[in-house]
């Protein structure tokens, strides 16, 4: 049991980096949706209330019950928790007569105040908002300003509630870490104990303890989190773990057989299956990429089922489900919308009678590489860019048929031995080519071609939440185009993809 932030999530597109945040320190924390917070068996030691889309003014707006918290632990509302707890308690919010958005600098600082002492005044700030705080509550008082806000951030006198009108957690706010520090370390009081090791030796017990002496069935990826998950079981049941690793047709070039290989040197149970024709059956005429990615899923657990009854025993079936696929799947009124669906999240059938047991699901990926590092897991595996689950089957936007997926494995297998081979790989969070349903004109020798466009994706990110493009040399793109173009039969056109995420998101689909 770990001492915890909590963060309830008003639907802000900045949530996710409060957590990062308050995850580098060595402090755990979780997001919930704030009107779904469930039981925690952690020990809750602050709040911070979540920025959001809805105005206080709003009709329907987000309503929390803070009664189980208020006076009890610490709490600091970021935006429009902060203009909720100033309203809620008798303060003035007015639409703004001139919006903040984007950079402000403070032009007081209370150097006083438990919350922004070791700040400088002029620090430079995000604001986001649409409102502005007017007047605090009674038996409060202002603790930072800026020339166009009065109330950038206050204070209840004798009570540890605090409220803020920037965005600590944004990068542009130079100064945000100094005043997330002293609410977590300072005013909370938690130490920043939350380490690999400590997550590994928690983990492990609580993996002991959960699953006992039952077998557990596990997919395998070949990639990071699939791979930290299982080794975390091994070290829990060791021969009681049986891995499975899946040939969907949906991998890259030959990965497969080099995933396998690589396996066998981790001490781990590892059983490959050809799946190739069950996956292209269930996906043909398939277009949508929800309706994709639900057949991509259901086909994986119908595998895992019939994989999973020649372990007559088996109750568990492991998954390398990590935070952000929970947080990406979790909708509900006001907090951040469905992005996509994960076929990972969300429990089993009911036709299947395993129980899911999922030991990264509370850590962002980077969180992921450093468990495993202290793991001694390959580095190898651990550098691997991230994959999706349903493969290339969401980068070949359209239907799925077996022509298309060698297509575009040729064309990727280019791209990614390309950054490795000019020393760009490890520059590239996450890369992959796009097979687009667009046909375009193209000369080649003397004869006129019809053929199919591919664009190349590269991101730079820390988890995955957001992301920037890759700015790329010109130099390797136009030589990776070229090697394209002439050695993958059927591509006459490479387009590159500049952007960001948000507002789009890695994938295409």
């Amino acid at each position: 049991m770990h001492e915890m932030i909590l963060i309830l999530d008003f639907g802000s597109q900045y949530t996710q980096l409060i957590a990062r945040r308050v995850r580098e320190m060595n402090v755990y924390c979780e997001i919930h949706p704030y009107n779904k917070v469930p039981h925690t068996e952690h020990t809750i030691k602050g709040l911070i209330l979540s920025g959001s889309p809805f105005s206080v003014h709003d009709p329907g707006h987000p309503i929390p019950d803070l009664s189980p918290y208020l006076d009890k632990v610490p709490v600091l509302g970021v935006c429009y928790g902060a203009q909720f707890l100033a309203q809620h308690d008798g303060g003035l919010v007015e639409r703004s007569k001139i919006r903040e958005y984007g950079r402000a600098n403070l032009k007081y600082v209370d150097d006083n105040s438990a919350l922004t002492k070791g700040m400088s005044e002029h620090s430079q700030v995000w604001m986001s908002h649409g409102d502005t705080i007017t007047r605090v509550p009674e038996g409060c008082e202002v603790i930072a300003s800026t020339a166009d806000v009065n109330v950038a951030g206050y204070q209840y006198k004798g009570r540890n509630i605090y409220g803020i009108q920037f965005h600590p957690e944004v990068y542009h706010s130079t100064e945000g870490a100094v005043l997330l520090g002293n609410f977590v370390k300072g005013i909370c009081g938690l130490k920043g104990d939350w380490t690999p090791d400590s997550f590994i030796e928690a983990t492990v017990a609580e993996l002991k303890s959960k699953v006992g002496n039952d077998v557990v069935i596990m997919g395998l990826s070949g990639g990071v989190d699939s791979s930290v998950a299982a080794i975390l079981l091994h070290k829990a049941i060791g021969k009681n773990l049986h891995c499975i690793f899946v040939d969907n047709g949906l991998l890259r070039k030959n990965e497969f057989e080099e995933v396998l290989e690589s396996y066998k040197h981790m001490g781990l149970n590892v059983t490959g299956v050809d799946a190739k024709k069950r996956f292209y059956d269930a996906l043909a005429g398939i277009t949508d990429p929800e309706q994709k990615r639900k057949a991509i899923g259901r086909v994986f657990i119908e595998v895992f089922d019939d994989e999973s009854k020649k372990h007559a025993t088996a109750k568990w079936l492991g998954q390398g489900t990590i935070y952000p696929d929970v947080i990406e799947s979790v909708s509900v009124k006001g907090p951040s919308a469905t992005i996509k669906s994960h076929h990972n999240v969300g429990g089993l059938p009911d036709f299947m009678k395993l129980s899911v047991v999922e030991p990264l699901r509370t850590l962002f990926k980077d969180e992921v590489r450093k468990v495993g590092k202290a793991l001694e897991i390959d580095q190898a595996i651990l550098g691997r860019h991230p994959f999706p689950g349903p493969g290339l089957g969401i980068r070949i936007l359209g239907d799925i048929t077996a022509e298309k997926v060698a297509i575009l494995q040729e064309v990727d297998a280019i791209f990614i031995n390309g950054l490795k081979k000019h020393n760009l790989y490890n520059e590239v969070w996450q890369a992959g080519a796009i097979l687009l349903p667009v046909q375009s004109v193209g000369v080649m020798g003397d004869e006129r071609t019809y053929e199919n466009a591919v664009a190349l994706r590269a991101v730079s990110s820390t988890d995955g939440m957001t992301a920037d493009w890759c700015h790329l040399p010109y130099e390797f793109l136009a030589h990776i185009s070229n090697e394209i173009i002439n050695k993958v039969k059927g591509i006459n056109r490479v387009v590159y993809d500049i952007s960001s995420k948000p507002p789009a998101t890695i994938e295409w689909e």
